[in-house]
């Protein structure tokens, strides 16, 4: 593959991975919270997290279709970026259960026009300087790492109110960064014959091993500070521990690529999953102990840090380039949509009066363990060749 394009503002870029991560900071350990101070119960919060996750179902592969077809990703993320602002102001109002259902709908379709172009532009600006992937995408963990400890402490202080404030003027930062993206278009050659989107064996099993993995996360990305409170803790020690888990995040990405180099993308999937099972049953059993919380935690440098630097490689790799917003768009959909929507809302129904909570992080460990199955029969890559270049 030859690439030839102008070069693009890596700290700009690096600023709309932190302020988006620091979207997800705000939102992904307090909107459960958020739900229930606004009188929702467990079933009915398992369902609206379940539509955040559920619209990365089709919302990403629609922009991506446009993204490939027009070559605008820059454009894709302003205009995502500044229209979930906008939307984003429905949280202010008390409605009822099928007013944020449908707000979530419209606000997340948005939403999801910004994470996978973002990947793209970073991943073709870096070019065969792929390793420089995990310092910049290190900066949404710090982001995130940033929000979730202050917005703890916030909630602990003001209350869940003021969420939809904190996530207004991050949605207004994160449009104001991507305003400083330049409106490069990426042209495939034409001269170069069009080859149709196929999914191989192991594209087959990448995604499905990604959405069981994915499912498996819902209980921590739906319910992680419900079942701390729920073991005695409090919103701003949750927020602690989740931060003690980007920190561990971060870390890995510093040391990712090099491990990415010298053991492959296969055998760092399968040795992330299994640890992704041993974190989700010492949350089991074990969460009630300061120090197995703490350890549960360092895991998520494998259960996030080196699964997503290894599967942002793997679909970059294995998809061409007339077809990589769509890659990247159909493993979001599959793995964060699909899955992510059916392990938010299982884990909801399995809560139920709450009295059975351990239940489901076993059930999660059980999901891991068949992603790990799934790991096991990606075969070998096989080489693509692609010529694209840009215009202004």
């Amino acid at each position: 593959m030859s690439l030839s394009q102008s070069p693009q503002p890596l700290s700009w870029i690096s600023a709309c991975y932190f302020f988006f991560f620091a979207i997800l900071g705000v939102l992904v350990p307090y909107l459960g919270v958020f739900f229930e101070h606004r009188g929702f119960d467990a079933q009915q919060i398992g369902f609206l997290l379940a539509i955040l996750m559920a619209t990365r179902i089709i919302a990403p592969n629609i922009w991506a279709a446009v993204a490939d077809k027009t070559g605008m990703r820059g454009q894709l993320v302003k205009l995502g970026s500044a229209c979930s602002a906008v939307t984003f102001l429905t949280f202010f109002y008390h409605g009822g259960f099928i007013y944020l259902a449908v707000s979530l709908c419209i606000y997340t379709f948005f939403w999801n026009a910004i994470l996978a172009q973002l990947e793209v532009i970073t991943l073709e600006t870096l070019g065969d300087n792929s390793g420089g992937y995990g310092r910049i995408r290190s900066f949404g963990s710090l982001g995130y790492l940033v929000f979730v400890v202050s917005m703890g402490f916030g909630i602990s202080q003001w209350g869940t109110e003021i969420l939809p404030f904190v996530g207004l003027g991050l949605f207004l930062a994160l449009f104001g960064c991507s305003l400083s993206l330049p409106n490069t278009r990426i042209v495939v050659d034409k001269n170069i014959d069009s080859q149709p989107l196929k999914i191989d064996k192991g594209i087959f099993w990448f995604l499905l091993s990604a959405l069981l993995l994915q499912m498996s996360s819902g209980p921590f990305y739906g319910f992680f500070v419900l079942y701390l409170k729920q073991l005695g803790y409090t919103e701003f020690t949750a927020g602690v521990f989740v931060a003690f888990g980007v920190i561990a995040e971060i870390v890995m990405f510093m040391f990712a690529p090099r491990l990415i180099g010298r053991y492959g993308v296969k055998f760092l999937l399968f040795v992330s999953v299994a640890m992704t099972a041993v974190r989700w049953l010492l949350m089991a059993f074990g969460a009630q102990y300061m120090l197995l919380l703490g350890l549960s935690q360092i895991l998520h440098a494998f259960t996030f840090g080196l699964v997503h630097a290894s599967s942002i490689q793997f679909v970059h790799q294995r998809f061409g380039v007339r077809h990589r917003s769509k890659g990247q768009a159909l493993y979001a959909s599959l793995s964060f949509g699909v899955g992510g929507a059916l392990g938010t809302w299982l884990c909801g129904f399995i809560w139920g009066d709450g009295s059975q909570t351990w239940l489901c992080w076993a059930v999660a460990a059980g999901c891991a363990g068949l992603s790990m199955l799934a790991v096991l029969c990606i075969p070998k890559r096989e080489q693509r060749n692609d010529n694209i270049q840009a215009t202004s």
